[in-house]
């Protein structure tokens, strides 16, 4: 059966997106606006705290193959919009992650005070663990990063001696982004291209402020 590579199918979709642009609206707002916001809200969160969801195992004694949600700390330390993530195995989310063929989850955005008239966004992708302490890749910049959003995980860092469990350090890489802008009468609500939201916000661009930048330290290109 004949099947696309998942990269050329985002690109193609970026490209029929481009050509159809005057179509490509909900209301006021555009999915160029949609990626715009979408970057904004994850990277420019008060808090980086975010909802994660992953799925139970099928052999869960229990749950198997339900949803399992809860708060999750992230720090956006790449250009693209990968984000940073301190994994601890022990944790409910990652054994579920551990245990997915992917390593799949997702994690929700809302905008401060969450209403039905302001923006969210679900990013969804899989998580790379890296399990090697030693050789994990930027791990000083990624550490120095993450620290910034989230100063009292210092005492939950992989290298630490006295930590109370093992951690490591993982990247979450979206290939799948929803957006509600708000009502739909007036705000985009839809899918929005992986290569649009991952160029959305890059550092050079003269309408983003150098200033959003000190969080974008690493330039993971891999999607």
């Amino acid at each position: 059966m004949f099947s696309l590579n998942p990269q050329i199918c985002w690109t193609l979709s970026l490209c029929l997106m481009l050509t159809l642009f005057p179509i490509l609206t909900r209301g006021e707002e555009t999915v160029f606006d949609a990626a715009r916001i979408s970057r904004r809200l994850v990277d420019s969160s008060p808090d980086s705290v975010g909802t994660f969801a992953t799925i139970f195992p099928s052999d869960h004694p229990d749950l198997p193959g339900e949803p399992f949600s809860l708060q999750q700390y992230y720090a956006s330390c790449h250009t693209n919009g990968s984000l940073a993530l301190l994994f601890l195995p022990i944790s409910r989310h990652s054994k579920n992650i551990l245990r997915s063929a992917n390593h799949s989850a997702s994690l929700s955005v809302a905008s401060p005070h969450p209403a039905a008239w302001k923006p969210r966004v679900s990013l969804i992708g899989s998580v790379t663990v890296f399990r090697d302490v030693a050789n994990t890749p930027d791990e000083d910049q990624t550490a120095s990063c993450y620290l910034k959003r989230h100063p009292d995980a210092v005492h939950w860092l992989p290298k630490d001696k006295h930590q109370p469990h093992v951690a490591y350090w993982a990247r979450f890489d979206p290939y799948a982004i929803y957006f509600v802008g708000g009502f739909g009468s007036s705000h985009y609500i839809g899918y929005i291209p992986l290569e649009l939201y991952q160029t959305a916000l890059r550092p050079e661009s003269p309408h983003d402020p150098k200033s959003i930048a000190g969080r974008i330290l690493i330039d993971q290109t891999q999607s």
